[in-house]
């Protein structure tokens, strides 16, 4: 059973079968998703049809080779990680915005925890870092409320997915935004100082003061779904201006001779840490 979200309140329907035998790439319907519904046998509701997504965000499991879809038609991808407790991967920051982009979502990085102590320069060079990518970067801290009203700001205009390595803090974050939701959360394990995994489904919330935020499991040993290897280098934002710019029109800018992408981490336009992550990327794709 679905529950949809209508002019009239929210309704429970099921799928309708030939929505369960087509062919659609990821889930037949996900948090997001624009659906018809109808009346089924004996009064009950049924989806009747799915209509095309404006944007998407697609993971694929560590242990699999298909793409999953876990949300759709969201303005934007607040990737959220802690400069602490469990410490930040910036390789696990560069695939979540990948992700992002390469489903159509405008993109921006929240960092969380920065009340930890000893974490300010941590901070500042993120800040830089992925400020010089291109990227709008949010410190916060769920704990004191540094940053959470620039927060809330973001997340009531229109709607947001937030995705993150478990133990993040996003649950926390949207508590503290709206504190009515109660969302679980729980620890970073004591041994591993590694996130436990706190939210196990999907949904969208509506804020009270505007917007929807979709809350997703956490997430960090995934592959990038939908997105091709030729098109790997238009997902990061500092290597466009340099696209169309190489010796060859299918330059993987990995390996080739008169590679502008090349050139331009040479010259330091690109950082040599954003560029390994496309390196890696690369590789899997």
């Amino acid at each position: 059973m679905y529950r949809v979200r209508t002019t009239d309140g929210t309704i429970e329907a099921s799928l309708r079968g030939r929505l369960k035998r087509g062919k659609r790439k990821g889930e037949q319907v996900v948090i997001g998703d624009l659906v018809t519904v109808g009346a089924g046998s004996g009064g009950a509701r049924v989806i009747e049809a799915v209509q095309p997504r404006r944007t998407w965000l697609a993971r694929r499991p560590s242990w699999s080779r298909v793409d999953r879809v876990v949300a759709a038609n969201l303005d934007r991808l607040l990737v959220v990680v802690s400069v602490g407790d469990p410490p930040p991967s910036r390789f696990v920051i560069d695939r979540m915005l990948v992700m992002g982009e390469s489903g159509g979502m405008a993109c921006q990085v929240i960092l969380n925890k920065v009340d930890l102590p000893g974490c300010r320069a941590l901070v500042a060079e993120l800040k830089r870092a992925y400020g010089a990518a291109g990227y709008p970067v949010l410190p916060t801290s769920a704990e004191t409320g540094v940053g959470i009203e620039a927060f809330r700001a973001v997340v009531e205009a229109g709607s947001s997915a937030l995705a993150g390595p478990s133990g993040a803090g996003k649950s926390s974050l949207l508590n503290r935004v709206e504190p009515g939701l109660d969302l679980r959360t729980r620890p970073v394990g004591r041994r591993s100082r590694a996130g436990r995994h706190t939210t196990v489904s999907s949904r969208l919330i509506a804020l009270s003061g505007g917007g929807q935020v979709a809350d997703t499991p956490g997430f960090s040993d995934v592959g990038v779904g939908e997105v091709e290897a030729a098109a790997l280098g238009g997902c990061f934002p500092e290597f466009r201006p340099f696209l169309g710019g190489c010796h060859f029109n299918d330059c993987t800018h990995d390996h080739e001779p008169d590679c502008a992408i090349v050139a331009a981490v040479a010259g330091g336009h690109i950082q040599q840490e954003r560029y390994a992550s496309y390196q890696t990327i690369l590789e899997e794709l």
